[in-house]
């Protein structure tokens, strides 16, 4: 799993992202589920950030333990979850919740700088190819074009599969 923000309008700016006039972003995170002889799943969440006062920046951890309750609940068993090393990921709270559930979520962490490993990754770079050209009036525009093609990609399997695919790992029974 792994969170990403996608800014507004492009601007190019240092370290990777875009920036637009005025403040805004549009935090994801997403979780792909693979398993053999099973339908290719993902799960994803979608906030707005307007740049107001006490607004929430990005996704945080209480956003992450709800997107992993979701995910159990309609898979109806454990997960195994594979993930990087965001710090949304290590905060004391995340893990007490990954511990106080270990009948149902075990976590293995990925090494570090290691985001070939992700199959998320994968999804990400469609999503930002998707709305990389887009002239966005504004940011609820940007939010619709990321959200249109994140289920676009849920319901195509085969999408996620490849992007598993794409990491050169493979499940096994």
């Amino acid at each position: 799993m792994r969170s990403r923000s996608t800014p507004p309008e492009p601007a190019a700016r240092p370290g990777g992202g875009v920036r637009g006039r005025g403040s805004g972003r549009v935090p994801m995170a997403g979780l792909t589920c693979y398993k053999p002889g099973k339908r290719s799943r993902m799960f994803y969440s979608v906030r707005e950030y307007r740049g107001r006062k006490g607004e929430p920046k990005g996704i945080g951890w209480r956003d992450l333990r709800n997107l992993l309750v979701r995910a159990h609940i309609q898979l109806d068993g454990p997960i195994v979850l594979v993930w990087d090393n965001l710090r949304t990921h290590l905060v004391e709270p995340m893990r007490q919740f990954i511990a106080d559930h270990a009948d149902w979520l075990t976590v293995f962490q990925l090494p570090s700088y290691s985001p070939d490993l992700n199959p998320q990754e994968g999804i990400w770079s469609l999503v930002k190819r998707d709305i990389g050209n887009l002239a966005a009036a504004d940011l609820g525009q940007i939010t619709r074009a990321v959200k249109r093609k994140l289920i676009m990609v849920q319901y195509r399997p085969e999408v996620i599969n490849g992007c598993l695919a794409g990491t050169g790992l493979a499940l096994d029974e």
